[in-house]
């Protein structure tokens, strides 16, 4: 499987401006500048397009092992952050609240680490991949 998205920047560093779209047009020509990455202009930035990756990938990977384990959840809220220190991502917090029948926290906590461990994004990451989950 290959996905793919695209960029087009004009003009130099802190006054350029630019967009991002992806292949499935979830994104099109969406506007990102220097300041939507470092202040809080409109736009979107590197980070919180990764930060929405780890947090999709992850949910969908702990969905997966649950159902596997005989344990299909109800619904899961992962929150994201990733912290940007020194020019590099070292940090992604996944912060999980799950509603799953029948389980016992205990395995829940240890399904939710294997889906950390093994998520594509969180694999392809060198950040260190911490996590809170908990039942709901």
């Amino acid at each position: 499987m290959k996905r793919k998205a695209t960029a087009v920047w004009k003009g130099a560093g802190k006054e350029g401006k630019g967009q991002v779209s992806t292949q499935s047009t979830v994104l099109s020509n969406t506007q990102y500048s220097f300041n939507s990455r470092f202040a809080e202009d409109k736009g979107t930035n590197p980070e919180e397009l990764v930060a929405a990756a780890h947090a999709g990938c992850f949910a969908m990977k702990l969905s997966i092992v649950l159902a596997d384990a005989g344990f299909p959840s109800e619904e899961l809220n992962v929150e994201c952050t990733v912290t940007l220190t020194d020019g590099a991502i070292k940090q992604s917090h996944l912060v999980v609240k799950a509603k799953v029948p029948n389980i016992s926290a205990d395995d829940f906590k240890k399904h939710a680490e294997d889906a950390k461990q093994n998520c594509p994004i969180s694999k392809s990451l060198t950040a260190d991949v911490t996590m809170d989950a908990s039942l709901v």
